[in-house]
């Protein structure tokens, strides 16, 4: 409906149908010049989708706007024109491992990509002239910074920071898309990092990385979200330090459709994603250049959950992992028969034999610690090499610049003496 405060009188302009199964639950409605958009869901559709109604009366059903099939994740991946008449939208239609910014007309017709190139781009906000977006910008080697894109299209322009002299840009390198199988078939996106000083025949140690959520996506450049920010100059640097690195976009994270995001059997009802975590570590084993006795894995949050799962249940292919804030049991219940303990890691304790690298602050309030706690009491009593850094009054993540510097600093110690240091393989597999 549509009132006016003057008058104090209302009309409706618009409603759904009897039994309407798409228009029944819509959300996020916005005015948008002579017309109204909002959100749905449309049963069976793998993707999200924007409407628009005219205020007019004129449209008997919702125009769809955003026809092209990708994600458009949250409030601020939309942005309206001043007038109301164009929508702009972030999405990774054609382009699925990145971000870029659609437009289309709020009355409907063709969505057109407005911002291109190799980077991605996030929150659009239309300048008031109408002629250029500002959006939020990042690539391989530009962590966030604000970009100008010209409205009819093109290529961002960075306009603040400038970089210093001393940012690394040239340490960076390209990430590569690679895809694995699941053990049940399940097409898996992965993003991997090569060395740069990576010589033909050589065999290097290798690190998964498992990203937490799990609503995420990994992409290749520096993310749009804060911690995914600091987790991908993470894996540059580890690269830099001579590993080969993999980063795993596995199944219930986001971006590559409804269907991923919601796979069956996943989290404590079995936590069938594992298996992608599995298909990582086979992949990086079976590369050429990667020593398959010398892989480890590494993740904060469901990140870490997955991390000790993978110690737990496969630590002959893991070799050590780094576990920062993780869940290590799923519920309350301790019982072979329950399927919430037997998705959870400490259900495969006594197989674990992998060293580990703890993080966890005494103050969590996303993960209890607790989770912690009782981990390594299950590790002390197996004779589980582990280290341990309690962060004393923090959080899930952080707070203080400084931790984070002592945490990366004493992970990277960790992995090189567990990871780097393990005995190799020749390429026949024996060791030297």
């Amino acid at each position: 409906m549509v009132a006016d405060v003057a008058t104090l009188e209302a009309k409706e302009f618009w409603h759904n149908q009897p039994r309407d199964s798409v228009f029944n639950n819509i959300a996020n409605i916005a005015w948008a010049g002579d017309h109204v958009i909002f959100t749905a869901q449309v049963p069976g559709d793998e993707f999200d989708r924007w409407f628009s109604v005219s205020i007019a009366g004129s449209t008997p059903q919702p125009v769809k706007l955003t026809t092209t099939d990708g994600l458009i994740e949250g409030a601020t991946s939309v942005a309206l024109s001043a007038d109301g008449k164009t929508l702009f939208y972030c999405t990774n239609a054609l382009d699925i491992e990145r971000r870029h910014i659609w437009a289309v007309p709020t009355s409907g017709g063709t969505p057109t990509q407005i911002s291109t190139g190799d980077g991605i781009e996030t929150n659009p906000q239309p300048l008031a002239s109408g002629k250029r977006l500002a959006v939020l910008y990042f690539n391989v080697a530009q962590p966030a910074s604000v970009g100008i894109v010209p409205a009819e299209g093109g290529a961002p322009k960075v306009v603040f920071p400038t970089l210093p002299k001393e940012f690394p840009v040239a340490a960076h390198v390209t990430p590569e898309i690679v895809h694995t199988k699941a053990a049940d078939g399940l097409d898996i996106s992965n993003t991997l990092f090569l060395p740069k000083d990576l010589k033909p025949g050589e065999r290097r140690p290798a690190m998964v990385f498992v990203h937490g959520g799990p609503p995420r996506q990994m992409l290749p450049g520096y993310h749009y979200m804060q911690f995914y920010h600091w987790a991908y100059a993470i894996n540059q640097w580890l690269a830099s330090e001579g590993y080969v690195v993999l980063s795993i976009n596995y199944r219930s994270g986001i971006g590559y459709g409804r269907s991923f995001r919601n796979p069956p059997n996943t989290n404590a009802r079995g936590n069938s994603e594992y298996q992608d975590v599995v298909a990582g570590g086979k992949y990086l084993q079976s590369r050429p250049d990667v020593d398959p006795a010398r892989v480890g894995i590494w993740g904060l949050s469901y990140g870490g959950l997955l991390t000790s799962q993978a110690l737990a249940r496969n630590s002959d292919i893991f070799v050590a992992g780094a576990d920062l804030a993780g869940v290590h049991l799923y519920g309350n219940v301790i019982a072979d028969t329950a399927l919430s303990y037997k998705s959870s890691a400490i259900s495969e304790i006594d197989k674990w034999k992998s060293p580990v690298f703890l993080v966890h602050g005494d103050d969590d309030r996303n993960v209890d610690f607790a989770q912690t706690v009782g981990l390594v009491q299950l590790l002390r009593a197996r004779n589980i090499y582990y280290e341990l850094i309690v962060v004393p009054d923090d959080l899930h993540e952080s707070m203080i610049d400084s931790r984070w510097i002592y945490t990366w600093n004493r992970m990277g110690e960790f992995l090189r003496r567990f990871v780097w240091e393990k005995q190799a393989t020749n390429a026949s597999g024996s060791g030297k």
